[in-house]
């Protein structure tokens, strides 16, 4: 699987020029909330070591579809990282990795809590080679607590977060999504976590341990259903696409068979939608006034938004909605979104040039910066391409690689 040349690219270019250059990640983890947060920092200029198994790759590699047997999702997540192999459980594997740990700045791993204190690579030896580093551990359900050992998937954080309780029709089943979303959320908020122990760091000199379970960030984007559950007993059930509190807000079908959907979450919103629609004279009535009213009557409100909309086509209602200054959007399939125009003045989706598909398009980076801006240097790299490179770079002669590569370390 040793791939030294590969493109030459990552070799020869191990940091971009963004706010992050300087810094150094070593990213040990697989599926999906670490690997996704260390893309995010090489994204803004990190130089981001992806540290796999010789034998065992990153699942995500075979992930999803492939084409000619090289895995599309790998493609984005392992964008901006230089690979290599390592076993981190043969002594040779442990002393490299410690090695590399006193060059960098985070180490990013999602193994269950006590598999890198087996290895005798847990944080005491770690910061003992480092004292600086930060050590970011993303689990399914933290550090410690009665179900810290059990294997966790983000699957598992959208069932126990609540979400599933509240996603899906009223008289249907918990619903979960089709995509990793729960990992997803994982993801930023560890980008965050690490982000915040290293401005921490240079104040105190020293780095420390990130500790995050992926139920907990998905309980924060979820709202306030702890508070209303503890101060009012609620517990929120599942209202389809239906908000309860505000209407009319739901998806609505045109004449050409398109889906539009609505939101009035403004009170004057909700105003405009009724008076183009033509039933102004729902806004006299007292329930109006208040986005819980609405929601108790949200039948009667879809009612008239669908009757109107469904006698337009989508273009038709999208120009009428935005000369009355109401908000709506077309849903989209992936067809739609890699063709909208506002997605395309963004480059939402741009094209980078890769060595083994050719010209490939996806999403871009996460945000833009006005004086520093991030950006991506390459797609993800075959499975070790930059072993010899990265371990030249901290001092391993080429006899020293062979050895370890002939023990099986490598």
């Amino acid at each position: 699987m040793h791939d030294p040349d590969a493109d030459g690219v990552a070799a020869h270019h191990p940091a971009g020029d963004g706010p992050l250059a300087g810094l150094r990640v070593l990213d040990l983890a697989t599926l999906f909330a670490g690997p996704l947060a260390a893309t995010m920092l090489g994204d803004f200029g990190a130089d981001v070591i992806k540290v796999e198994h010789p034998r065992r790759p990153d699942p995500s590699r075979g992930h999803g579809p492939d084409k000619d047997g090289i895995g599309l999702w790998w493609k984005l997540l392992g964008r901006n990282k230089r690979t290599i192999t390592l076993d981190l459980s043969t002594p040779g594997g442990r002393e490299t990795l410690l090695t590399l740990a006193a060059t960098a700045d985070v180490v990013i791993e999602n193994f269950r809590p006590g598999t890198l204190e087996k290895w005798q690579l847990g944080w005491e030896e770690l910061s003992a080679a480092n004292s600086r580093l930060v050590l970011a551990r993303v689990t399914g359900f933290g550090q410690f607590g009665p179900y810290s050992h059990r294997p966790g998937f983000g699957t598992l954080a959208e069932a126990m977060s609540g979400f599933a309780a509240i996603t899906g029709e009223p008289d249907g089943p918990p619903t979960l999504p089709p995509f990793g979303l729960a990992d997803s959320i994982a993801a930023l908020a560890t980008s965050y976590a690490v982000m915040t122990a290293l401005t921490a760091r240079a104040v105190s000199g020293r780095g420390q341990v990130v500790d995050m379970a992926i139920i907990e960030p998905i309980l924060t984007v979820l709202g306030p259903q702890p508070i209303w559950y503890d101060q009012l007993g609620y517990v929120q059930p599942r209202s389809g696409n239906r908000s309860r509190n505000n209407a009319p807000r739901n998806t609505y079908r045109a004449a050409d068979g398109h889906w539009l959907a609505v939101s009035t979450s403004a009170q004057s919103v909700a105003e405009r939608v009724m008076r183009l629609v033509g039933r102004p004279e729902l806004t006299d009535e007292p329930w109006f006034a208040s986005g819980s009213g609405r929601a108790e009557h949200s039948s009667v409100l879809d009612e008239a938004v669908g009757i109107w909309i469904a006698r337009h086509t989508r273009d038709e209602v999208l120009d009428a909605f935005e000369k009355a200054e109401a908000a709506i959007a077309p849903v989209h399939d992936i067809r739609d979104v890699m063709e909208d125009p506002q997605y395309r003045a963004l480059d939402s989706i741009t094209e980078v040039a890769d060595p083994e598909l050719g010209p490939i398009r996806m999403q871009n980076i996460l945000f833009r910066l006005s004086d520093t801006p991030g950006g991506i240097r390459w797609a993800g790299r075959p499975h070790g391409a930059d072993t010899d490179a990265v371990l030249g770079e901290i001092g391993l002669s080429p006899a020293r690689i062979a050895a370890l590569r002939s023990e099986g370390a490598l």
